[in-house]
């Protein structure tokens, strides 16, 4: 069972419904490969990953939400199974924890907070999986490296079932050439 990180824009960059349905589906995909989905659960509006979390809940699928600061007020009537306020705010604090609570991203579209979580993972050297078909973070950083280094390339998917896929190709070819494991 993998930790599977949704990271993708925020309701203020005004997404489309074509963006909502993708995310959803992901969401339904994650919980139905019996794998744990995290996200940043919002406080002040919704976001792509928040709906692909509803959907994995739905779909009976295990969801685990990290807040920034204290509290476990989040946008709108959704709870997901853990909720976790991590006392850091935005802005890389709530990030940073996010990001190293996942075993791999999945990144759709994004705005800056998408890219601050990219840029943690790449650093992490936590798999990337970009989604290649809208604008965005993603877009830009599909099948490619954040810098001359190349230590971990952003992989690159354009559906859902594509995204799972590779990820969890991904963590699987990891996991075989982990010679630190007992």
């Amino acid at each position: 069972m993998y930790q599977i990180g949704i990271m993708g824009s925020a309701a203020d960059l005004n997404y489309n419904e074509e963006l909502i349905n993708f995310a959803k589906e992901l969401g339904k995909l994650i919980a139905k490969s019996g794998n744990i989905l995290v996200y940043g659960a919002e406080k002040e509006y919704s976001s792509l990953s928040t709906e692909a979390a509803i959907e994995a809940s739905k779909n009976n699928g295990l969801t685990v939400g990290i807040t920034p600061d204290k509290g476990k007020n989040v946008y709108g009537d959704f709870r997901p199974t853990v909720l976790i306020p991590c006392g850091l705010g935005m802005g890389g604090g709530r990030e940073y924890v996010l990001v190293n609570s996942c075993d791999a991203i999945i990144a759709i579209s994004g705005g800056s907070g998408t890219l601050t979580e990219m840029a943690i993972a790449y650093q992490a050297n936590i798999p990337i999986i970009t989604v290649d078909k809208f604008n965005g973070w993603a877009k830009k950083l599909a099948n490619k490296y954040f810098d001359n280094r190349k230590r971990l390339k952003c992989l690159s998917a354009s559906t859902p079932s594509e995204a799972l896929d590779i990820t969890i190709k991904e963590l699987e070819r990891r996991n075989k050439n982990d010679n630190t494991k007992c």
